[in-house]
């Protein structure tokens, strides 16, 4: 993890609230604070020389996959969010998604197929899908790449910024890959994850899963819709299940009128602490 990197997770937040003097102080602290940090950052891990190695892992459920890689996709894991040298190893609750993703994903648990997670932190989610998905390439994106602690021949770390267009377009888009599956966990702004699931639903593909984790975090946390437009995801989802019109400044037209003639089903599930959503495309685009 880089300097940069440490500052925007830990720090920028406080200094963008702090006085001109404690801003002063925090600016003198946070070099020093990163290098004791350094000797708790985890090596990066080769998964196919580890796959070698832990081969019984291919053959574990989603679920005790992303509890052994730590993804708070599981029921329980260890804070991932605080300063690593301020970790302590005691589980705690954690989403519990995968108990609902894995009615979906076992049909394609074999298949040669690739996925794209958006908001990949450390990696962890995408470690734990290399053992589901034996044949899987999975994409893992982040605003901050350098923090992604995986490497593979199946697995591609990069950068992406889902709060802009010509990022997902430079960054996914011209990739020219087609994904069968889509998780969008990334900011949780309301326009973030309007603008990933409109652009980015095109390159799913037919009878793919586009699934947006924390889909009530702009409904119910007020700093993810500052100075947004409404309405939210979750709004919008519910209007298009009611065929009620919607409008939304994060959307062109071209981009509603496809999603609504190849999108096959919506639903929505809570988990252990927040809400989400799994969109699947239909088998044949239009």
């Amino acid at each position: 993890m880089k300097l940069k990197t440490f500052y925007r997770i830990y720090y920028r937040h406080r200094v963008e609230k702090a006085s001109y003097i404690l801003k002063f102080y925090l600016f003198l602290i946070i070099p020093f604070v990163y290098f004791l940090n350094i000797f708790f950052f985890k090596k990066k891990i080769n998964l196919d020389l580890f796959s070698k190695k832990n081969f019984l892992l291919f053959e574990k459920n989603l679920n005790f996959l992303f509890e052994f890689f730590n993804s708070d996709k599981g029921e329980y894991y260890i804070d991932q969010y605080i300063q690593p040298i301020k970790r302590k190893n005691i589980k705690i609750i954690s989403h519990g998604y995968s108990k609902f993703y894995e009615k979906y994903f076992v049909e394609l648990k074999n298949k040669n197929i690739n996925i794209l997670e958006i908001g990949s932190f450390y990696g962890n989610a995408s470690a734990a899908l290399f053992f589901y998905f034996r044949n899987a390439n999975i994409y893992g994106g982040d605003i901050n790449p350098d923090m992604f602690k995986y490497s593979s021949k199946r697995v591609k770390n990069f950068f992406i910024d889902s709060s802009k267009k010509s990022s997902i377009d430079e960054n996914i888009i011209s990739r020219g890959v087609n994904f069968d599956i889509i998780i969008e966990d990334a900011s949780h702004m309301l326009r973030d994850q309007i603008i990933s699931l409109f652009m980015l639903f095109k390159i799913l593909n037919p009878g793919g899963y586009f699934i947006v984790e924390e889909l009530d975090f702009p409904e119910t946390k007020e700093n993810m819709r500052i100075n947004q437009s409404p309405p939210d995801l979750k709004t919008i989802l519910k209007k298009i299940l009611k065929k009620e019109d919607f409008i939304s400044t994060y959307i062109d037209q071209k981009e509603k009128e496809y999603f609504l003639k190849n999108f096959e089903f919506i639903k929505f599930y809570k988990g252990n602490i927040n809400e989400f959503a799994i969109i699947k495309k239909t088998a044949k685009s239009r």
